[in-house]
């Protein structure tokens, strides 16, 4: 079993790499608190993907696509930070 804190806090401290979507498309992130903001092409997306958002979609993983954790928000780069290895490590 994984800690979810020891997750968060991987996704914390990769906050302003580059990460990439299933399709290909490049995109960071900030983490102000306890949520994360996307910026993709340059300019931020208006959507705040939750602590709480990550901690469910964690345990969903490994999912092996975006449209398996289609119940979470922004699952597109949810699911990309959650499967980078940088994130996940060995937990899934």
């Amino acid at each position: 079993m994984y800690d979810f804190e020891a997750v968060w806090d991987r996704i914390r401290r990769h906050a302003g790499e580059e990460f990439v979507t299933t399709t290909g498309l490049p995109f960071t992130y900030r983490v102000p608190g306890d949520y994360l903001r996307v910026t993709r092409d340059g300019s931020e997306i208006n959507r705040s993907l939750s602590k709480t958002n990550f901690s469910k979609a964690a345990k969903q993983m490994p999912a092996a696509r975006p449209s398996d954790i289609k119940d979470r928000q922004g699952s597109a780069y949810t699911w990309a930070i959650l499967m980078d290895s940088r994130i996940r490590r060995s937990d899934w």
